[in-house]
């Protein structure tokens, strides 16, 4: 499994220029809250996804007053040897990511390479916001997870942009239409079908960690909505095509998707408390890590952003059980409470390193 030993960091977020070195274990991230805990993990997840794991434009990651950013990590890979991994964005929107000093033809042949799970308080909008952020979920998981998946969704993504940009015009080329409409079809159903899947494997494994982290009786489960359960998306689009021209754009497909969350049959979002929605998030967060785990066969890095702080000390006890066991892989978390974690973290192992966090700087302890 990637491990990652050495990063380097520079003008990234608050970050002016950090070299760090880190546990294969657990590494505990501590300091109070702005320093740049979170902006440390989130430069993790951008070497391992090419983007920040919050749903936020590349140009609020630049330090203030910069041009560019690069992020380097070295990591352990799966046959024990060190690969380096590089990235470096500039304001002018350019991205390159190399290994081993090589680059990439394509950005996007990286994702899944790094395989990396985040847990963090920004999750509650994937149960309070729109069926958006949680079609990114699930897009950032299966992406990892299959190539083929991420390439299909691209293509249909390029097409919806084509078709709708055509049904703004006044008398838009309904033959034109059509063969786009056939291509978006054929691409459709591998995705819905990856989708499905995925949702029918998320299903026992969240209700499972939900049990065991929230010590309740309350049944959670996920739904799986999309348009294609009605028939093919070509005949789905000839049938909208009027409403389509008038409203000027796409009303059916996938871009359409959601993943409904429900506690004893009814929205989370409604019926469940603060403390169940978080439990929620974090079972979701947990169950995403054990499907990449089973699918990968080594676990991928995870990193635990102020759960403490959104749990109670029960529960944390129990999740952070259920990690530390010897199928995990490398973990980062951040608190603000600095003896609260190594309360907890010490009594799970000795291989571990601890950080202070100040104004972006970063120093081992």
């Amino acid at each position: 499994m990637p491990v990652l030993e050495k990063i380097v960091v520079s003008d990234f977020r608050n970050i002016e220029l950090q070299e760090l070195e880190f546990s294969p274990n657990i590494n505990c991230i501590s300091g109070n809250n702005g320093e740049g805990k979170t902006n440390l993990l989130d430069a993790i997840y951008y070497l391992s996804m090419t983007k920040s794991a919050f749903a936020t434009s590349d140009k609020f990651t630049f330090r203030h007053g910069t041009e560019e950013f690069s992020i380097s990590g070295t990591y352990r890979m799966e046959n024990g040897l060190s690969s380096r991994f590089a990235l470096r964005m500039t304001a002018k929107g350019e991205k390159k990511v190399k290994r081993d000093d090589k680059q990439y033809p394509r950005v996007s042949e990286h994702i899944g390479v790094l395989p990396i799970v985040m847990v963090s308080p920004s999750d509650i909008s994937l149960v309070s916001e729109s069926g958006e952020e949680r079609r990114r979920f699930v897009n950032a998981v299966l992406s990892q997870m299959d190539g083929a998946y991420m390439s299909a969704l691209q293509q249909y993504n390029r097409l919806l942009l084509q078709r709708n940009k055509m049904l703004k015009d006044m008398s838009p080329d309904r033959s034109l239409l059509e063969v786009i409409d056939m291509k978006m079809a054929y691409l459709a159903e591998p995705i819905h079908n990856a989708r499905k899947q995925f949702v029918d494997q998320l299903r026992p494994v969240v209700a499972e960690y939900y049990k065991a982290l929230s010590g309740g009786s309350e049944k959670v489960d996920i739904e799986y909505e999309s348009d294609l359960f009605k028939g093919p998306l070509d005949q789905l689009l000839a049938a909208s095509y009027e409403k389509d021209r008038i409203l000027k754009y796409t009303t059916a497909g996938l871009q359409r998707d959601d993943f409904a969350f429900t506690m004893d049959g009814w929205p989370i979002r409604r019926h469940g408390s603060q403390g169940q929605q978080k439990s929620f998030l974090v079972s979701l967060k947990f169950a995403q890590y054990e499907i990449m785990k089973n699918n990968y066969g080594f676990a991928p890095i995870l990193l635990l952003d102020d759960v403490f702080d959104k749990l109670d000390m029960g529960r944390i006890s129990n999740l952070l059980q259920m990690v530390s066991g010897q199928d995990f892989g490398q973990i980062f978390i951040t608190d603000s409470n600095k003896v609260r974690m190594s309360g907890i973290v010490d009594g799970l192992t000795q291989d571990r390193a601890y950080f202070d966090t100040v104004s972006g700087t970063f120093k081992k302890i």
